[in-house]
């Protein structure tokens, strides 16, 4: 990846563009992110850097955390990540990532900790269809949205381990690909992104360069 940053969401609006068309937008407010570590081909055997995001005071983070950013002689920051970036070696520690980093156009793919939705049955949590009324197979009745019968004969007299039932729903990494970005605004550290990203407001999201490639025409079929 060529560009990457660390934002928090703020939320969703609407904008509207030259000819007066509605575009959803998801608010982000990206940066300003620092360098803390910059990893190496000849030390770690690969280049990255680790970019930080949002101050915070000193006595909220463990000493282990002190010593990483003191020793990079940067600031409390409360968030970590690690990119590897096309032209990480041009950045230094220190250096400061802002949301200028990306234009309006961009492609970009954007991760994020979906929603938690609690505890969840089978159909909300993947879509699988309800017992029949009449049928009633599987002795899944008469409540329609429980689970019947599911498990083997005697052998093996068991449900194997994957096996899609009720649980936790959300709360896990998500992320989405190739949005447009469609307004940057330097001062204020906002990047526009088109349609929805996957968690809370107030949440941190992890944008960087689309993994997507656009198709490339090769002329009419013969």
């Amino acid at each position: 990846m060529k560009k990457a940053i660390i934002g928090k969401k703020v939320g969703m609006t609407q904008i509207f563009d030259e000819t007066g068309k509605v575009i959803p937008v998801t608010v982000i407010e990206a940066g300003p992110c620092v360098v803390v570590q910059k990893m190496t081909s000849e030390k770690e055997g690969y280049e990255a850097v680790q970019l930080g995001y949002e101050e915070v005071a000193e006595k909220k983070l463990s000493q282990p955390e002190q010593g990483h950013l003191k020793k990079a002689g940067v600031g409390m920051v409360k968030h970590l990540k690690e990119f590897r970036l096309a032209d990480s070696s041009k950045l230094e520690v220190g250096d400061v990532v802002k949301a200028d980093v990306f234009a309006e156009g961009d492609k970009v793919d954007v991760t994020g900790i979906s929603k938690g939705k609690g505890y969840a049955g089978v159909i909300k949590r993947f879509g699988q269809g309800r017992t029949p009324t009449i049928l009633a197979s599987h002795g899944g009745g008469p409540v329609h949205r429980h689970a019947g019968s599911m498990g083997s004969s005697t052998d093996p007299s068991r449900i194997f381990p994957g096996k899609k039932q009720a649980g936790h729903m959300g709360v896990e990494q998500v992320t989405v690909q190739n949005l447009d970005i469609v307004k940057v605004d330097a001062e204020l550290n906002m990047i526009a992104i088109r349609g929805a990203v996957p968690g809370p407001k107030g949440s941190i999201v992890y944008i960087k360069d689309t993994v997507k490639v656009a198709p490339v025409k090769k002329g009419e079929a013969a």
